[in-house]
């Protein structure tokens, strides 16, 4: 088995843990931008229950706080510069993988709320009786599952 210093490996992780967030961030507002554009008229059937259905949110999931979305964006802000030191630490690809995907979907909600006027977080997928969703959503509740998986694996998610 080959032996990777620390720092090496830290350095690694937190490349990981960018470059995911990259991706979810311009796949998040991309999606975003075509979902406005092309679905301003009228919502599309998928399948099944699936639709492309455009549907605006001034608060955060599940349409929670929507009075407040400068609020919820300072709250996104807090949330997100508090979980930095440990993404730092992040002790496992799965949990560094987590750790991007929900800096990803936080920062592309965040950039489309501030970004909107009024300030709104755009939601396009919609699934039988489930909220409306989009991307960065879906980002930031399977990187909380990773997160937690790896947790369970491996009893800690970071390096002490």
């Amino acid at each position: 088995m080959r032996v990777v210093p620390r720092q090496r490996l830290a350095r690694s992780r937190t490349l990981l843990i960018l470059g995911v967030a990259a991706v979810v961030v311009l796949g998040d507002l991309s999606s975003k931008a075509w979902a406005r554009h092309a679905l301003s008229a009228h919502a599309r059937h998928v399948w099944g229950p699936w639709w492309w259905r455009l549907q605006y949110n001034r608060g955060v999931s599940f349409s929670l706080n929507p009075s407040g979305p400068r609020w919820t964006s300072l709250v996104t802000l807090v949330v997100l510069a508090l979980l930095v030191p440990f993404a730092r630490r992040a002790a496992s690809t799965w949990s560094s993988v987590g750790f991007g995907l929900v800096f990803g979907g936080g920062v592309g909600n965040l950039i489309d709320r501030v970004t909107a006027t009024p300030p709104r977080v755009t939601d396009f997928v919609a699934v039988g009786s489930f909220p409306v969703f989009n991307l960065a959503d879906a980002a930031i509740t399977v990187g909380v599952v990773s997160i937690i998986i790896a947790a369970w694996r491996a009893q800690s998610i970071v390096h002490p």
